[in-house]
């Protein structure tokens, strides 16, 4: 197979069905009676999948990576579904951190152009159940599905999961989840299931009562994070991540998880899962972080965590969807680093008009480049050996990324 055909394949299908990463809010389609129709088209049962499904706003594709690492080690086979993707596709769908092969993402690609449904499935749909069919073919021990963008009308909701996890609640995709934390909470909170233990990230007074009511009401165990373990290297909310991880794992396995497997599950991420940008250091002195934060507690996060580290000046680097809005803590705090402006390549991305509109918020001319390598190459000439540069705000402007040789 040619990488043109290959190239000509995953375009087809992003133009063909909506996708969230390419058209935004307008790509969304709630509700499983598609997926539950695709199921039955391409007559998997997915009763045979042995699936944790994990919701939130923030950390839930760090904690199902980290969930699959630790299962790997443990030597089960591990299917893991996660996105967005950011340089490829088949990042989407793996099996012990290998890609799904192009020769059957193409052949799946052709079985789908020669259907003829009577409705038109959303790009996630589709994929979704191309990881299903994938996990199934593969005869996978156990298989870690992370929520799209909500949890109750989800497509990944039709799985009947051995456990569920949710990591926290915040603000965030306010247009389709509701406008208050609650709702939010309540549209998460759909993906708990009858008799199956429920993992929280944490206990929060926004969302725990709503959590513990649907809860009680399906006659599900709720076990709260319990972050017992800490981690060099990661951030405090990564290991909070982690924490909820190995407790998962845990009751998967009904037995403690030593400490060797748990140092080695995190030293082999990249490996058995492809996890990266999340805070990746790319360079010393100075120092350059590659982070795929995107919404305000993500990127507060990584701002308070890149401060913690330098020992000189912080400069940011942030690309951003156009619908992106920024709470006032998120504004303050970038207005305490170098800011500079970026746009990428994907056309959701703010253009120069929007960052221009943008910069009155911050009462101060901010320099706004075209290209993610352009703003490197600007912002690395103010920086001092003490200095950080941190990269972050969309997964998009990451994908941009092109590494130097």
């Amino acid at each position: 197979m040619t990488q043109d055909n290959y190239n000509s394949k995953i375009d087809w299908l992003f133009h063909q069905f909506p996708a969230f990463q390419k058209q935004g809010g307008k790509a969304y389609k709630p509700g499983l009676s598609h997926t539950i129709s695709l199921l039955e088209v391409f007559k998997l049962d997915i009763t045979k999948i042995k699936a944790v499904h994990i919701a939130g706003t923030n950390g839930k594709g760090s904690t199902c990576s980290f969930l699959a690492s630790l299962l790997t080690e443990s030597n089960q086979k591990v299917g893991l579904f996660t996105s967005p993707h950011i340089f490829d596709f088949r990042e989407r769908i793996r099996v012990n951190g290998a890609m799904i092969s192009k020769t059957e993402l193409t052949q799946f690609i052709e079985e789908i152009q020669d259907l003829e449904l009577a409705f038109k499935p959303s790009f996630f749909e589709i994929t979704f159940i191309l990881a299903v069919k994938h996990f199934i073919a593969q005869e996978c021990d156990i298989c870690v599905f992370e929520t799209g963008m909500g949890g109750r009308l989800d497509a990944t909701n039709v799985l009947s999961p051995i456990a569920t996890a949710i990591t926290n609640i915040s603000l965030d995709h306010t247009e389709f989840l509701g406008d208050t934390l609650e709702t939010i909470a309540e549209e998460k909170g759909g993906i708990i299931k009858n008799n199956t233990p429920l993992f929280l990230g944490k206990k929060e007074a926004h969302s725990y009562s709503i959590f513990e009511e649907i809860a009680h009401s399906k006659n599900s165990t709720i076990f709260i994070n319990e972050p017992r373990h800490t981690f060099e290297g990661l951030p405090e909310y990564q290991r909070e991540n982690f924490n909820l991880a190995i407790q998962i794992v845990g009751y998967i396995k009904q037995t403690e998880i030593r400490s060797e497997l748990i140092s080695k599950a995190l030293n082999q991420l990249e490996k058995n899962t492809g996890y990266g940008k999340r805070m990746e250091l790319l360079e010393r002195a100075p120092d350059m972080y590659l982070d795929v934060a995107h919404n305000d507690k993500g990127i507060q996060a990584s701002i308070e965590f890149a401060k913690k580290k330098t020992k000189g000046r912080l400069h940011v680097i942030l690309g951003s969807a156009q619908d992106k809005i920024y709470e006032d803590l998120t504004i303050e705090q970038l207005l305490s680093t170098e800011i500079s402006f970026c746009i990428f390549s994907n056309k959701r991305s703010k253009t120069k008009m929007d960052w221009m509109e943008f910069n009155t918020q911050f009462k101060k001319e901010i320099t706004i480049y075209p290209t993610i390598q352009d703003a490197i190459l600007g912002v690395k000439r103010k920086l001092k050996e003490e200095d950080t540069l941190l990269i972050t705000g969309s997964f998009f402007l990451i994908s941009d990324y092109i590494p130097p040789f």
